[in-house]
Parts: structure tokens; C-alpha cells; sequence
């Protein structure tokens, strides 16, 4: 589902819900609270989200599905712990985090099934439901592991067997990851008229809080694009292959998420590593990037952070010893 038509599912069922007198929708809402009707108060909460939210109904996708699943998984526990949404005891939030973490989930997982809960109760508000707000003053434990420890960077070997194995799809994808630290949303936005491969730049037009960016290549990505646009670019053999009714703008042809793990997944496999997702490649990417320069606000515009702490918080711990073999450079 491309995003223009993701967001006209969203307004659409936005309008289910803002269409109705103020009367029938607190009804609505309150007889779904009351039968625990999952998807009515998925519904609801999108939106909920769609017009209030931050972002509104750019909120992005993977945001939107990450709540749907918490609201699901919180309603999921009150039902079997009997709790009643619309009048909810003064423990059962504090419950429902005990729940979690004595279930072995880790803390920062907690902390976002609790926002989509809390989230589940603003949109509850928002439709005069109830005035409830039991997660406001809910506490989740902090983890105090560095995030390089608790989810490290690719090594370099680890990359370098990759990239012997890969098809040419994987392989730029990889450098994309791991040598730019694009996200993976990112990488997948990109058109071809944002790689200029003579200047060593790629546009980033659909960042993180829809902010774009410019991000310079390494000399080995821009090899890479240059071989790559040769093969797939507008003019290339490979532009248009029969799969796609008209050759395309995006670089990739990857039509979602999960159709790029399944193919960078098999190149790890044939290389015998572990694919521990690409968000170890950006890591990749950041760590190398500190080694060599030594500037937090830099790596910070590089990652496309929002604030230089949200690049600290994560690369401050960053035992350089331990990686110094891994951060020499392809």
C-alpha cells in the first residue's frame, strides 16, 4: 500500500467517526468500551490519531501499526483481567506494566505498549466516552544499558561477507544502510533524481518527522550508485523488467518492509551471519562515523537526529577499544 493511499484510508475512516453527531459518538465509543470491541476501538484510536495526533494524518504508517498493536495487546489484558475501560481501577495500569515486565518484556517495549494504551484513552476522552486517564502517572523502570550494547553495530567482517554474497538489489541497499545510515524507510522513499553520485550526495526527502536531509556518500557508495544506476537507473537494462507496468521513479523495487528483509535476510544466510535487522547497519554507519570524527552535532545532522542528546544518549558509551578493528573503513 503506497502512502497516498494509506492516507486516504485514514481519512476515511476518520470520517466515519467525525461524521457522527457528538451524541452518537460518545455512544459509539461507550458501547465499544463496554464489549471490549477491539476493532471499533482500533478504529477509534486511529482516528483519534489522524486528527489530533502530532503529525496529524501524516502520522507515518509504522507509528500508526505500532499503537494498533498495543491498543490490541492492552485490550487483550483487560479482558482477561476483567477490567472495565470506561471506570478503571486506580492499579490496573500499574498492573498491566507489572504484567509485562514480569513477563520478561523489556522495558523501552513497555514504555511504548503504555503510550498506546494512553493513547486508547485520549481518543476515549476525545469521543466523551469517559474522563479516565489511568496511565497519566504510570511509571515504566529505565534500562540503563548503552543501546550499542544492548543492539550493536554490523563488523566489518560481518558486512564484508554479506557483500560477497549479495545480489546487486542487496548489496546497494546495504551500502545505503551501513555506509549513509539511512533508515530503512528512508532508503526505500528514495527516487532516483536524489542520488548524485558526482557531487557524492543523496537528498533525503522523507526523514524521520518528515524532515529531509542531504547526506554525503562515501567513495564506496558512490561506486556503488554509479553501478547500480548504470543497471537499474532511467536507461538501464534492467529499468523496466516486466514487473512493474511502467518503469518507476524510486530506486527501489522493493514494495515494502518486509519484502526487503526477505531478500536481505537470504544474502545473510548465504553468508553465514546473523540479520539482526537494519537498524545495525545505521548503527554501523554512526559508530564509524564518531571514530572518525569526533563530533556528535555532525554525526547528528548526518543520522538525521532530531536533538545532538538522542546521538550522544546512543554513541556516548561506545567502547572504542572493543570496536577499533570493526571501524577502519571498506
Amino acid at each position: 500500500m503506497t502512502l497516498a493511499v494509506y492516507q486516504a484510508d485514514a481519512l476515511a475512516q476518520l470520517r466515519e467517526w467525525t461524521n457522527l453527531h457528538d451524541d452518537e459518538l460518545r455512544r459509539r465509543a461507550v458501547q465499544a468500551a463496554g464489549e471490549k470491541n477491539v476493532n471499533a476501538l482500533v478504529s477509534l484510536t486511529r482516528a483519534y490519531l489522524t486528527q489530533q495526533g502530532q503529525s496529524g494524518v501524516l502520522t507515518s504508517p509504522r507509528t500508526v501499526e505500532a499503537y494498533a498493536l498495543g491498543v490490541r495487546q492492552f485490550l487483550e489484558y483487560a479482558d482477561t483481567q476483567a477490567v472495565n475501560l470506561l471506570r478503571p481501577g486506580r492499579h490496573d495500569a500499574s498492573g498491566y506494566v507489572a504484567a509485562m515486565l514480569a513477563a520478561g518484556r523489556k522495558p523501552a517495549g513497555v514504555q511504548l505498549k503504555v503510550a498506546a494504551a494512553g493513547c486508547l484513552y485520549r481518543a476515549l476522552r476525545w469521543a466523551g466516552a469517559t474522563e479516565a486517564d489511568p496511565f497519566r502517572d504510570v511509571k515504566v523502570p529505565k534500562d540503563r544499558t548503552p543501546g550499542i550494547v544492548k543492539r550493536p553495530p554490523y563488523s566489518e567482517d560481518d558486512l564484508h561477507d554479506v557483500l560477497e554474497k549479495a545480489g546487486v538489489h542487496e548489496k546497494f541497499l546495504l551500502f545505503l544502510t551501513a555506509h549513509a545510515g539511512l533508515r530503512i524507510s528512508e532508503a526505500l522513499s528514495l527516487e532516483w533524481e536524489d542520488l548524485d553520485e558526482t557531487a557524492r550526495r543523496i537528498h533525503v526527502r522523507s526523514g524521520k518527522g518528515r524532515k529531509g536531509r542531504i547526506v554525503a556518500m562515501s567513495t564506496s557508495l558512490a561506486r556503488a550508485a554509479r553501478h547500480y544506476r548504470a543497471l537499474y537507473g532511467p536507461g538501464g537494462p534492467e529499468h523496466s523488467d516486466g514487473r512493474r507496468a511502467t518503469p518507476g521513479t524510486h530506486v527501489f523495487r522493493y514494495g515494502s518492509k518486509q519484502t526487503a528483509r526477505y531478500h536481505l535476510d537470504k544474502a545473510f544466510r548465504a553468508a553465514g551471519v546473523p540479520f539482526r535487522g537494519f537498524h545495525a547497519g545505521r548503527k554501523y554507519a554512526g559508530t564509524r562515523l564518531i571514530q572518525q570524527i569526533r563530533d556528535f552535532g555532525r554525526v547528528a545532522a548526518h543520522l538525521g537526529h532530531e536533538s545532538v542528546d538522542t546521538t550522544r544518549r546512543g554513541y556516548a558509551q561506545l567502547a572504542a577499544d572493543d570496536l577499533k578493528n570493526d571501524l577502519t573503513g571498506w
